[in-house]
């Protein structure tokens, strides 16, 4: 899923592109969303908040978004190129200007509201790592003062908003954290340094739009942990894991060292785990059966 630094740049592209214009045409294939014409409308800003946008228009409407795990918007040129992206089936959203056409596709989330209620979308959610509402005092409250997992705590949209799973397992392997620590026992110090780090790595990211922790940008080479689970620690050799966290059905996935780490999750009972992507061993007597049809 899209994360905070890529949402925001999502938001800068579309604005950039968008804000200023007239709207010559907006199609929003989405079931419950309100008849509004939107043409003749002009954006005014499209901004992020956490994982979502708002795009908002001088008629007083927003349109909200979520991108979920495959969604994406684009910025095409008139003509040909949105025509084409107007026929395609996964289309969800398109907001059309003389200059630019922000196209959404295989959106997660869409919603049209006046802009009075956007906070009916996205009020619940906790400063913004990378908003101007970013409060790490409040956030390291919030932190402290519960009893959850701190790989949960990073993951609640409520308490912060913006980290996804990649963040949260690059930042508490960089800060050598386990992830299935309560909440209540980080000390002042080590939530200091977490969200010191995290808004400093996730500034970097929407800024340069390349999402790594190990400061290498060969592909593959990106991250510590995340999506290394059965592969060795870039630190200390030992056995990349993964393990599910958070209540059903909400659960995520979190990667770790549990030796930088200094520990399993509570639901890992520690046998071996191939890399992601392979496949997995047979017998040489299974292998022959499955050769022989």
């Amino acid at each position: 899923m899209p994360e905070g630094d890529t949402v925001h740049r999502t938001a800068d592209r579309l604005h950039r592109a968008l804000a200023g214009h007239v709207v010559l045409r907006a199609d929003l294939r989405w079931p419950s969303v309100p008849l509004v014409d939107l043409a003749g409308a002009t954006t005014t800003e499209v901004v992020a908040r956490g994982k979502h946008l708002l795009h908002r228009f001088d008629s007083g409407t927003t349109l909200h978004t979520h991108l979920r795990m495959e969604g994406q918007w684009r910025v095409e040129h008139p003509g040909a190129a949105t025509e084409r992206a107007l026929r395609r089936t996964d289309l969800r959203a398109a907001v059309l200007t003389e200059p630019w056409s922000g196209v959404g596709l295989r959106l997660g989330m869409l919603d049209l509201v006046p802009t009075a209620r956007e906070g009916d979308l996205v009020g619940h959610l906790g400063p913004d790592v990378l908003g101007p509402d970013w409060d790490p005092e409040e956030v390291a409250r919030r932190l402290t003062g519960s009893e959850a997992f701190v790989g949960d705590l990073l993951l609640d949209q409520r308490v912060l908003a913006g980290v996804g799973t990649f963040w949260a397992s690059e930042l508490l392997f960089i800060e050598r954290v386990l992830p299935w620590t309560p909440g209540t026992d980080l000390d002042p110090e080590q939530v200091a340094a977490l969200l010191h780090r995290l808004h400093r790595l996730m500034s970097t990211a929407a800024r340069t739009g390349w999402q790594g922790s190990t400061g290498i940008q060969r592909a593959g080479e990106e991250a510590y942990v995340h999506a290394r689970s059965g592969r060795p620690c870039r630190r200390c050799g030992d056995t990349i894991r993964v393990a599910m966290t958070g209540a059903a059905p909400r659960e995520r996935t979190l990667f770790s060292c549990p030796t930088c780490q200094g520990g399993l999750a509570p639901t890992d009972d520690g046998r071996a785990q191939r890399p992601l992507g392979s496949a997995p061993r047979t017998s040489r007597r299974e292998g022959y059966r499955r050769g022989r049809g």
